[in-house]
């Protein structure tokens, strides 16, 4: 026996054939138990994943899924060439030390006091900062001009809507969504994005991640398995983690979600969450071979597809790209939108669009979640949408980002030769910026932010180890000299 290997054999795994949970979970848990526990420390080497197979008696497919799925929570990491360790913060330290911290601040006894082991977890993992700046920093992803959105026009469309609002706007109101809003966005979609949608499909939700969990939470079961990009967006990452779904990362190239990788890895998940139109955070499009493999496998067997259309609206060559859902004639695609990224992160309004056959169990979940969205502002963003200020506004933000574009990649031109390679894109507020062979993304972005500046590295959204590192470059909401100012700190930190 290896030493490797006998320091999980002392932690007396041992797996039940005998037990209805499969054995990979089994592992799972015992690992996170013993990890949590501390038995297991930070920076640890686990043995290889045949090795382990080998002494726990199972297949090394057990033993792959169980280290996925840890390193997925953030327990795990693996290393390329070094193997897999215990990430060097442990969970139980990190929660312990921010508990004490806030029980001296505050006073409060905490004896008793718990939490859930997924409380826990994300308290250790910081899925989000606590603390958000004011004035979003160069270069956030995710955050569009909010400086140019037309503040005057929405006051006036506030005001009218309160001087005369209709009674039943002011009672508690239908979780399905207000319905002019649910018919303009259908109408919206229709048009734009090529879908095949009734109004009664559309469910107005509090955001992308309320649609996340809310989608999580009807479709999947804890324990149940599922296709999502590699790399991802972390938000979707977590939200499905931490209701206890199993995580199959499939690799992204430039066609998008590699459909075949998918099958051979796991040709029996419950559901696949995409980016077809515009990658997060890569930045690639899946092709249209991609896009019918993955309806075909959809439908074949049974699994649910989310589609994840974040920002497709900006799309700077062309109109954008018909939506997945459009080319779906099963009724396999759950179809999830936002206005956070084309109007205000703040506003907080996003839509489902889920076949027919979903639809009442859909909005059942909604109510239970948080009755419904504010009824006030569905009716002023209706608006908005049916004077054709949103189409307005959108055109605009378009060419303003276009601009804030080139006045990044020219500026990375001169200044940055040598250090990060940034290539335009033709599609959303955000640009990939490639460092060059062995350079720790990590490390460049820490030492980027000690300048000021926010570069989250791409090795964040990975869970296998990357290939490539290189960093994020949210540049939409970013004025043009705060651009050149950025790129500058950028310079001398990578210097």
């Amino acid at each position: 026996m290896t030493q490797s290997a006998s320091i999980v054999a002392s932690l007396c795994l041992v797996l039940d054939r005998q037990l209805p949970t499969p054995l990979f979970r089994q592992l799972y848990s015992g690992l996170r138990e013993a990890i949590l526990s501390g038995h297991l420390e930070g920076g640890t080497r686990l043995p290889p994943t045949r090795e382990l197979a080998e002494e726990l008696e199972v297949s090394r497919n057990t033993v792959v899924n169980a280290f996925e799925q840890l390193i997925a929570e953030g327990y795990l990491e693996g290393k390329v060439g070094a193997g897999t360790y215990v990430t060097s913060i442990l969970p139980e330290d990190v929660f312990k030390t921010n508990i004490d911290v806030r029980n001296a601040s505050s006073g409060v006894p905490m004896s008793g006091a718990a939490i859930s082991r997924w409380g826990a977890s994300l308290t250790a993992k910081s899925v989000v900062p606590i603390r958000y700046a004011r004035n979003p920093r160069a270069f956030q992803p995710g955050v569009p001009a909010i400086d140019r959105f037309p503040f005057d026009l929405w006051a006036k469309l506030t005001a009218r809507c309160w001087r005369h609002p209709a009674r039943e706007l002011l009672s508690y109101g239908d979780p399905h969504g207000y319905w002019p809003l649910r018919e303009a966005i259908a109408g919206y979609l229709k048009a734009s994005r090529g879908m095949k949608c009734e109004p009664e499909q559309v469910i107005i939700m509090a955001g992308s991640q309320q649609a996340l969990d809310l989608t999580a939470r009807v479709l999947l079961d804890p324990g149940d398995a599922m296709w999502i990009e590699d790399p991802g967006y972390l938000g979707a990452r977590h939200v499905f983690a931490g209701l206890g779904v199993r995580l199959v990362p499939v690799e992204v190239d430039k066609d998008g979600l590699n459909v075949e990788e998918g099958i051979r890895r796991c040709p029996d998940v419950r559901l696949a969450y995409v980016t077809p139109s515009h990658q997060y955070p890569l930045g690639v499009t899946m092709s249209l071979a991609r896009r019918l493999a993955l309806l075909e496998w959809a439908t074949r067997t049974g699994a649910w597809v989310l589609e994840d259309d974040y920002d497709s609206e900006y799309r700077y060559e062309g109109r954008p790209l018909a939506a997945l859902q459009g080319l779906d004639n099963t009724g396999r695609v759950i179809y999830m939108g936002t206005f956070s990224k084309v109007l205000l992160p703040a506003l907080r309004l996003g839509y489902l669009v889920v076949p027919p056959a979903l639809v009442d169990t859909f909005v059942q979940a909604r109510s239970i979640a948080d009755r419904h969205s504010p009824s006030l502002d569905q009716m002023i963003l209706t608006e908005f949408m049916n004077e054709g200020h949103f189409a307005r506004h959108i055109r605009r933000m378009k060419h303003l980002y276009v601009e804030r574009q080139a006045v990044l990649i020219e500026a990375a031109r001169q200044k940055l030769d040598g250090l990060l390679q940034i290539q335009p894109s033709t599609t959303g507020l955000h640009v990939v910026g490639w460092l060059p062979p062995r350079r720790d993304d990590r490390l460049a972005s820490q030492h980027i932010q000690c300048q000021g500046v926010d570069t989250p590295p791409l090795s964040a959204y990975h869970i296998a180890p990357p290939q490539r590192s290189g960093l994020v470059l949210g540049y939409a909401g970013v004025e043009p000299q705060a651009i050149r100012t950025a790129v500058e700190h950028i310079a001398r930190a990578l210097s």
